[in-house]
């Protein structure tokens, strides 16, 4: 950068940037004692209830010791977790503790919380 440019405007993070940075902050069950059916998705990753095909929330693909899990929540499940992990999250985070509307991490926990409550 050159001395007198002011830096390109960033751009605006999005909805879904918010999500993923949420998902990556959720801690995940101890993935040696999840079952078959919750590795592969059928199953809540922390209930264990039997998931419906169009109404579960994927937590995306995570490798473990080689093996790939298709890891998937049901709503409740995934806004406790969410819960859980936005009050680990927000005290030690500065943007959370100045203006929590800053923190990408944040406004996608808080929006998880929120549409569990649906």
């Amino acid at each position: 950068m050159q001395h007198g440019t002011a830096p390109a405007p960033r751009a605006a993070e999005s909805p879904q940037d918010d999500l993923s940075a949420a998902l990556t902050a959720i801690l995940l069950p101890d993935l040696d004692e999840v079952t078959a059916d919750q590795a592969r998705g059928a199953d809540c990753t922390w209930c264990r209830a039997r998931l419906p095909r169009g109404g579960a929330v994927d937590l995306g693909e995570r490798r473990h010791e080689g093996v790939l899990f298709f890891l998937r929540s049901c709503r409740r499940c995934l806004a406790a977790a969410a819960h859980r992990s936005l009050l680990d999250h927000a005290p030690m985070c500065e943007p959370c503790t100045d203006n929590a509307a800053e923190c990408p991490t944040g406004r996608g926990l808080y929006r998880l919380i929120r549409d569990g409550r649906r």
